[in-house]
């Protein structure tokens, strides 16, 4: 993009996988992030596989392009998650006491390349909630992140707070100064307000930002999803909308993308640009209208204009190498 008020986007290219296509003989899985490391050239990406078809894994991947286009996308390595009693993570089919069955959803290199960062978005049948995670580049675990307490899973059942199955820990940044991660939640937490609906936008997100150097939560906003488009469907609506990844775009800047499903009518993605300069609602057990600010967006891009056959779930972001005449 440009630095003008309203950036312009081309499609350079785009690779399409079957949901077969395989790697070292294992279904590669949907694709959940993707992270350009500039030290090795390479970009890493997670699959979403939760264990089913193979081990939870990462990719290591060459992608080549230029300014005539996309030209090779090419997995080059898997790399085993490990769990933190230095196991791989067990299979829905046969868990493991006392170790969550992962949803690997977020990956980001930390700066210095020597560890990684990932998110899952929890085992809440079986009382695990959404984690932060911080292995080696060889998969082998280091640590939690602790979570602010709102986006841990309660003690207590049924008390209508905390975070939403499946709408958990689902974007991660690297700031570019090198200090901060951020972390998205892709819905409202349950006493943040509800989800999306026809012609409503729902509850707001959090987006934390988080001190590197000490991995401690320093400052969470507030950031608000549309609604889902109004229809004549008089079918129950099967719909959701959320924040399926973030970007850091200069330093008071995110980029989100907006990813909305609606049976019957699919995918919708919106690229959003962020302040994040908003009201800090650390310490906010619930984010009441009017006691917050929200950030202000900015929409850069609708998907279904960017030229791609179809909009799909689309769940990763990264910038990679400039094209020679400057632009990202």
């Amino acid at each position: 993009s440009t630095c003008s008020a309203t950036p312009q986007f081309r499609l350079l290219g785009e690779e399409r996988w079957g949901l077969d296509v395989q790697f070292a003989g294992v279904p590669v899985g949907g694709l959940s992030s993707i992270d350009y490391h500039a030290a090795d050239d390479s970009y890493y990406l997670v699959s979403d596989d939760r264990s089913t078809h193979d081990r939870a894994r990462y990719y290591r991947a060459q992608i080549r392009y230029d300014a005539t286009g996309l030209h090779q996308v090419l997995l080059q390595q898997a790399t085993t998650l490990m769990a933190p009693d230095s196991q791989p993570y067990p299979s829905p089919r046969q868990p493991r006491d006392g170790v969550a069955v992962p949803d690997p959803e977020a990956l980001r290199v930390l700066p210095g390349g020597h560890s990684l960062v990932w998110s899952s978005e929890g085992d809440f049948a079986r009382g695990f909630g959404p984690e932060l995670n911080e292995i080696r580049l060889d998969g082998s675990w280091l640590r939690h992140w602790s979570l602010p307490p709102q986006l841990q899973l309660p003690a207590a059942k049924n008390t209508g707070t905390g975070p939403r199955n499946n709408m958990t820990v689902e974007g991660l940044a690297v700031s570019d100064d090198q200090r901060s991660l951020w972390l998205s939640m892709e819905g409202a937490l349950q006493q943040d307000g509800p989800l999306p609906r026809r012609g409503q936008r729902g509850g707001p997100v959090r987006i934390t930002q988080y001190e590197i150097a000490t991995r401690q939560p320093l400052r969470p906003i507030a950031y608000v999803p549309d609604a889902l488009p109004p229809d004549n469907l008089t079918l129950p609506l099967v719909a959701v909308n959320g924040v399926s990844e973030i970007l850091a775009d200069g330093p008071d800047h995110l980029l989100v993308l907006e990813r909305s499903y609606v049976l019957g009518a699919g995918f919708s993605v919106r690229l959003y640009r962020i302040a994040t300069q908003a009201t800090n609602t650390l310490g906010m057990d619930a984010l009441i209208p009017g006691q917050f600010e929200p950030a202000a967006k900015t929409l850069l891009l609708d998907f279904a204009q960017a030229g791609l056959k179809t909009v799909d779930n689309i769940e990763g972001m990264t910038w990679g190498p400039r094209l020679p005449n400057g632009e990202r």
